[in-house]
């Protein structure tokens, strides 16, 4: 790997559960300050950092003594809050060692995906940085809910990385990076130093459960590496057990995976679009319907729509599947969900006959349409 963050100015750093609380026996106080003091030299070197770190529920099942993750996510919920507390404090004590202010931030899907909100965040994250503090973001797991957790942190640092168009995201690891199989089952099984994003083969190389301690594996972090590409951003992966391998990577040393964009940055806009996590309902396309998206970069008709899942109202996210259930694109849809099942097989100089009125002649225009 060559050059890596002399060529960033905006970075992500991601560190895991097992990582921040030694593999569960609390937190690693030694670990948290040695981050802090290489994120620190990135920031004196001129780079905005934000740090999005795991640990805040198995720092609070190691408060409460409790030895397995529990399930229930009111138990989930309760350890984060007091889990919290330890993680937020120890990374402040850590940062002013270094003269740095740090600022906690806590999100859900839901801050995200709603418009409004999610300029927000990132109005607020961008002053952050700019007045040179580092921010710590974590899933706010004290509030959320089956439907809006984000279900892990690396998913969390790719959002997080295209929120604020970073130009790197760093997720650090138990593991040097990711291999052409489980070392631990295949003796010849080697490291990936580079490869392109959103590769199929890197998701069939990843495999293999998290520990005990988190919720994300190598597949988590090859897939959040494929959705930080979309807005231009390399990923690397690498073992948080190196010494300095924050410094090594701003010296442009051989660290960990590096899976490459390979993509020019995609508008903010879209961006949004295609970071929904859950969206309100699916249209499933005939062929002409989704070739003419995929390769004409058209609009999407009611005419070119077979059946259309969910309860949906105008102007929320659904997503387009072609004829085999694979999601080609996502967009804002013009229509509910009932008014889209009375009009979709139907050509546009119809929907007025059948509705009473016409929204709009597209069912999505292109303008609020993304391609996946």
């Amino acid at each position: 790997m060559s050059g890596v963050a002399q060529q960033q100015r905006r970075l992500v750093v991601k560190v895991g559960s097992s990582l921040v609380t030694a593999d569960g026996r609390g937190l690693d106080t030694t670990a948290l300050a040695g981050w802090a003091a290489q994120i620190a030299a990135l920031v004196r070197a001129g780079q905005q950092v934000v740090l999005v770190s795991s640990g805040a529920i198995a720092e609070g099942m190691q408060r409460l003594g409790w030895a397995k993750r529990p399930s229930a996510v009111h138990d989930l919920q309760a350890a984060a809050a007091v889990g919290q507390m330890g993680l937020v404090q120890a990374y402040e004590r850590c940062f002013a060692g270094h003269g740095l202010i740090a600022a906690q931030v806590l999100l859900t899907h839901e801050d995200l995906a709603d418009r409004q909100r999610y300029l927000n965040a990132r109005s607020t994250l961008t002053t952050l940085l700019e007045l040179g503090v580092v921010p710590i973001i974590n899933e706010n797991d004290t509030v959320a809910t089956d439907e809006i957790r984000f279900g892990d942190n690396d998913t969390l640092g790719a959002l997080v990385t295209n929120l604020i168009e970073a130009d790197l995201l760093v997720i650090l690891t138990d593991q040097p990076g990711l291999y052409t199989a489980d070392p631990r089952k295949d003796a010849s099984a080697t490291l990936v130093t580079e490869a392109q994003a959103g590769d199929p083969a890197l998701e069939s190389m990843a495999g293999g459960a998290g520990t005990g301690v988190g919720t994300g594996g190598m597949l988590t972090k090859v897939l959040a590496a494929r959705r930080a590409a979309r807005s231009g951003a390399d990923t690397v992966i690498a073992s948080g057990r190196q010494p300095d391998v924050l410094a090594r990577l701003l010296a442009g040393g051989a660290v960990g995976t590096r899976l490459c964009s390979g993509t020019a940055p995609m508008a903010a806009r879209k961006q949004w679009l295609a970071d929904h996590l859950q969206t309100r309902g699916s249209l499933v396309l005939d062929d002409g319907a989704a070739r003419a998206l995929a390769e004409g970069g058209r609009s999407l008709l009611a005419v070119g729509v077979r059946t259309a899942t969910g309860d949906f109202e105008r102007g929320e996210v659904v997503d387009c599947r072609d004829g085999s259930g694979r999601v080609v694109a996502r967009g804002l849809v013009n229509y509910s969900a009932s008014e889209t099942r009375r009009i979709m097989g139907k050509p546009s100089g119809e929907i007025e006959g059948v509705l009473g009125y016409v929204n709009e002649p597209e069912l999505i225009h292109r303008d609020n349409l993304v391609l996946l």
